[in-house]
């Protein structure tokens, strides 16, 4: 029988405060989750405003299996920044790449751990005290989208109106390999570091945003 990737599931409170989510009713328990694009408003519908995931991100680990593992974990952490919801989670990163890794993945809420960067504790406390939300957006406007890009320290903007990128972002959100996607926009993607490549998947980082912190113009 061909092996199976668990769907990943999570700790979940309705406060973000430490102290907060031990008092009673606070605890959401253990929920399972369906990997699917609906799993972070499930979990905002049930009241979790802090949720743990049950295992780390793990981009270190070779192979189709782990990277559609990752894939799953660092979807439900992009698509629970773009709630608001704390996020605990870990994160391995591949030493060879660690230190341009964790730049393109600075738009996600901070992780706890981090491994593989040459140092760690400093590239951690840099993502922790410059992250933010609305750092790495996408949005739909009639007959075009647009991607807003903060991570790097400027505003930079990218707007689409060929009607084939969003069934490209579609296929990409949860994980997609290189065939399913035209090779021009692929291309065009990664050149701008829109796009993580795990393995023989590649995966779409943008998150769609829900909750705006001032005016959507400003942003």
């Amino acid at each position: 029988m061909p092996a199976t990737t668990p769907s990943p599931a999570v700790q979940a409170w309705r406060d973000h405060d430490t102290t907060a989510r031990e008092l009673p009713g606070m605890s959401l328990g253990r929920v399972p989750l369906g990997a699917d694009p609906g799993d972070a408003d499930r979990l905002w519908a049930m009241g979790a405003r802090r949720a743990e995931l049950d295992a780390a991100v793990d981009l270190a680990t070779p192979g189709p299996a782990a990277a559609r593992a990752a894939i799953e974990r660092l979807s439900l952490v992009r698509d629970l920044t773009a709630q608001a919801v704390l996020v605990d989670w870990d994160l391995d990163l591949p030493a060879d790449r660690a230190d341009q890794l964790w730049k393109v993945l600075s738009h996600l809420q901070p992780p706890r751990t981090l491994t593989g960067p040459a140092d760690a504790d400093t590239a951690l406390h840099a993502w922790r005290t410059r992250h933010y939300l609305c750092k790495l957006i996408w949005r739909r406007g009639p007959g075009f989208l647009q991607i807003r890009d903060r991570r790097w320290g400027d505003l930079r903007r990218f707007t689409a109106d060929d009607p084939r990128y969003p069934a490209a972002i579609a296929r990409l959100d949860r994980g997609a390999h290189r065939a399913d996607v035209p090779a021009d926009i692929l291309e065009e993607l990664a050149s701008e570091h829109l796009v993580l490549r795990a393995d023989d998947l590649t995966w779409w980082l943008p998150y769609r945003v829900t909750r705006w912190l001032q005016e959507a113009m400003a942003v």
